[in-house]
């Protein structure tokens, strides 16, 4: 079941990077999540941090062997761990979402 969920979140990341604007040439393509800090998520444009934030809600989901979506925690999410990154600018990405997630 968990391969399962871990492939459609694969399948919808895939989809919404395919889809998106292309990017220049020089543009960073590929995201380290676990290198990301607070610091450079909340320096980065609002598209980019959308989907950081709906990459978080798939991560955690599948943590929890979770199959549904509710909207409201990811908004819920997205904005708990924005305003932990602004009072702990230098800590990793992945460490405010596991300290602040539900």
């Amino acid at each position: 079941m968990k391969s399962f969920i871990m492939k459609r979140i694969a399948i919808g990341t895939a989809l919404v990077l395919a889809c998106g604007p292309t990017a220049p040439a020089k543009a960073q393509t590929v995201l380290d999540l676990s290198l990301i800090t607070c610091q450079q998520l909340l320096a980065s444009d609002a598209e980019r941090q959308a989907l950081i934030g709906s990459w978080m809600s798939g991560y955690f989901s599948a943590t929890k062997n979770l199959d549904t979506l509710d909207f409201r925690y990811v908004e819920r999410n997205r904005r708990v761990v924005g305003n932990y990154c602004k009072s702990h600018k230098s800590e990793t990405v992945m460490s405010a979402m596991q300290k602040n997630w539900r």
